[in-house]
């Protein structure tokens, strides 16, 4: 009979940060299709008062906030790691949600099955956006946040987390609306989006997710603290700052 207690449990609070990086990684793919408009009292360049962007923009940077107190937490390696599970997790719900779609619905069933492909099966062009502006910048945003982390001597958390959250949420908002909206649909014989509204949707979705960035610094500083009180992981190198 195997004993269990010989093995290593991993603490609650690791489990959960993965937990929350997965939850909203999947729940942004299941989003993106919505697009979401918000008043903002100020003209901003190419989007005027209304910021426009994905339904999947605001759970997407829900992920660089768990990324960041994980990384900060448990290293650039265990960070790589947990990206390169989360990447392939997207298969996972991909497969699932077709399948699904593919089934035979019931003939009772509330939901018609039109409406219910439509809601939950992305395009072809959002899929290959998503998946490569996730690759590039989850792995760019770990890699940037412990090359500030080594210039600051692990000083000054609130630098590395809006500075490497900063650059990887442009770099994959820069991805992701010129892949989706403009490569994508020429490659498959469609119109791409016009230039300023391709401009409008960067814009859009950089300012939200950059001001996300700067909201979250606070509950970062409290998770990290939190669970390196309970010994979740190894102390700050330094005194904190």
């Amino acid at each position: 009979m195997t004993d269990y207690r010989d093995t290593t449990p991993l603490p609650t609070g690791r489990v959960a940060l993965v937990a929350l990086f997965v939850t909203a990684l999947v729940t942004a793919q299941l989003t993106a299709s919505k697009l979401l408009g918000f008043s903002i009292p100020v003209s901003l360049p190419f989007t005027g008062r209304m910021l426009v962007m994905p339904g999947a923009a605001l759970a997407y940077a829900v992920t660089f906030f768990a990324s960041d107190c994980y990384s900060e937490l448990y290293g650039p390696d265990e960070a790589h790691k947990v990206v390169n599970v989360g990447f392939a997790m997207n298969f996972v719900l991909l497969a699932l949600v077709y399948s699904t779609i593919a089934a035979p619905a019931a003939p009772f069933s509330a939901v018609d099955p039109a409406t219910f492909e439509s809601v939950l099966g992305a395009s072809l062009n959002i899929v290959v956006a998503s998946l490569l502006a996730y690759l590039v910048s989850q792995h760019w945003d770990v890699r940037v946040f412990h090359a500030i982390r080594e210039r600051t001597g692990g000083d000054h958390l609130w630098v590395r987390n809006v500075g490497s959250t900063a650059t990887s949420q442009l770099l994959d908002t820069l991805i992701f609306v010129t892949v989706g909206f403009a490569i994508m649909p020429a490659l498959r014989g469609g119109d791409p989006q016009a230039l300023n509204a391709l401009l409008g949707l960067v814009v859009g979705q950089y300012v939200l997710k950059l001001l996300i960035a700067l909201a979250d610094t606070p509950f970062v500083y409290a998770v990290v603290g939190y669970l390196r009180s309970r010994g979740s992981a190894a102390p700050a190198p330094r005194s904190a700052d």
